[in-house]
């Protein structure tokens, strides 16, 4: 049977548990998705040092799993660990920024992000200039707040997230927004359909870009 790992960068096995959850729910019967969790860093990236020092720990858990899977999802926004994965298998491995920019920029859409995290606006900003999306590019939209206790109030958060997705789109230009983080996964999945532009969940969008490469 084939398995797909789910790799979190954040430390939180709760966040691990729903990202899976969601994963699972998006791959054909017969495949079946595993979490791992990395043991050192933060239960929630937001700041550019944090992600950084998140990459090192995907590799470190990466070293620790027993079996090869068929493929690996790197549950982070940033990506962090995702190049040097790719440099230490041939097994296919996508990462949630990545896959959800591409996938929201398909057919040439202008596309966004709606986030919580301050901290990693440069980053995402640098991953969409290295996609060779930057034309397409709108930039990112904020909720206010401190991040990680935002995501601790699911509603709040899902409300927040939608002003910034209507900001992205009435002053940006957004024909596509994204909810940029692997913790918002429930709050994605809330706020898909809810617009009159696609909303892109990064998760299931890491999930179909494995699923295409395999």
């Amino acid at each position: 049977m084939a398995h797909f790992l789910l790799l979190n960068p954040n430390t939180s096995v709760e966040t691990t548990v729903m990202m899976v959850g969601i994963a699972q729910s998006y791959v054909p019967e017969g495949v079946v998705v595993i979490g791992a969790t990395v043991e050192s860093g933060v239960p929630m990236i937001t700041t550019e040092a944090e992600l950084e020092a998140a990459a090192q720990e995907v590799v470190v858990c990466w070293r620790r799993q027993r079996e090869q899977p068929s493929g690996v999802i790197v549950g982070a926004f940033g990506d962090p660990g995702l190049d040097q994965l790719r440099a230490m298998t041939e097994v296919p491995c996508v990462g949630l920024c990545e896959a959800a920019m591409l996938e929201a920029s398909a057919e040439g859409r202008r596309f966004g992000v709606a986030t919580v995290t301050p901290g990693l606006i440069e980053p995402i900003d640098r991953r969409a200039v290295t996609l060779q999306l930057g034309k397409l590019y709108t930039g990112i939209r904020l909720t206010p707040g401190n991040p990680r206790e935002l995501a601790n109030r699911p509603r709040q958060l899902i409300e927040l997230l939608a002003v910034a997705v209507e900001e992205s789109i009435e002053l940006d230009g957004a024909e596509a927004v994204i909810i940029g983080g692997g913790p918002l996964g429930q709050a994605a999945l809330a706020l898909t359909g809810r617009f009159s532009v696609p909303i892109i969940a990064p998760v299931p969008a890491a999930t179909r870009q494995l699923m295409r490469l395999m």
